[in-house]
């Protein structure tokens, strides 16, 4: 598969790695951020889970020996203060909060793609597509107006022309995505040909519809000579 197959945070990432390695020095994580960890380290390099510092209850003391103390906030171990003797260092440090509704650009980037469809309160809606040869890659890009949207992916079965997904088989379980505040897209590489069905679900809203943008691609394995119709 090509570059195009890949999801984009991680090409983003491998791009960061590969060229720009010397901008990260050293990562240390206390223990509430190791679980986060845990599910996001496979997919970085070998370099540069060797530049994370997991860091136990004597985190203070092992921050000293990459920071000067008179560089390192009290807070953290250090001896810097503000000059009123505020161990947060505020004067120096800007810390994150509340981001101020100003900043919003939800409501200036509007997101529209090839194809709008709107979902009855209580309904779904099913896409069918033939993917003719194992490998193709299926990707999907959604966005939702005013609230968020369910989406699935399921194969149909041979033989079996029902459209209940129930007899389906479950590829990508539905989950609702809050896709009117950030547009999702995803892929998944068909390991078989086959029909596959994306599905917008919107049965569990019993008042509101919903209007949706969306598009889907079925991408060939790279270097195949065949036409994906």
């Amino acid at each position: 598969l090509g570059m195009i197959h890949l999801w984009k945070p991680a090409v983003i990432l491998t791009m960061f790695e590969e060229n720009y390695p010397e901008n990260l020095k050293k990562v240390p994580l206390t223990l509430p951020y190791c679980i986060l960890y845990n599910l996001v380290k496979h997919f970085l390099r070998e370099e540069t889970r060797q530049k994370i510092a997991v860091l136990g209850s004597n985190w203070k003391e092992v921050l000293r020996n990459y920071v000067d103390a008179d560089q390192l906030p009290a807070v953290y171990g250090g001896s810097m203060t503000d000059p009123d003797g505020n161990p947060l260092c505020k004067t120096m440090l800007s810390y994150s909060g509340v981001v101020p509704k100003s900043y919003y650009v939800r409501d200036s980037i509007k997101v529209k793609y090839d194809q709008f469809i709107t979902i009855s309160r209580g309904s779904s809606y099913q896409l069918d597509y033939e993917v003719l040869f194992p490998n193709c890659v299926l990707r999907w890009k959604f966005a939702s107006e005013g609230s968020d949207i369910g989406f699935g992916l399921f194969l149909k079965t041979k033989g079996n022309e029902t459209k209940k997904v129930e007899a389906m088989q479950e590829i990508v379980p539905t989950e609702r995505y809050n896709s009117h505040l950030v547009p999702e897209d995803g892929s998944y590489t068909c390991e078989e040909s086959g029909i596959y069905v994306v599905r917008f679900d919107n049965t569990y809203s019993v008042l509101h519809s919903k209007k949706v943008s969306f598009t889907v691609d079925v991408l060939l394995p790279e270097g195949h000579t065949g036409k994906q119709s």
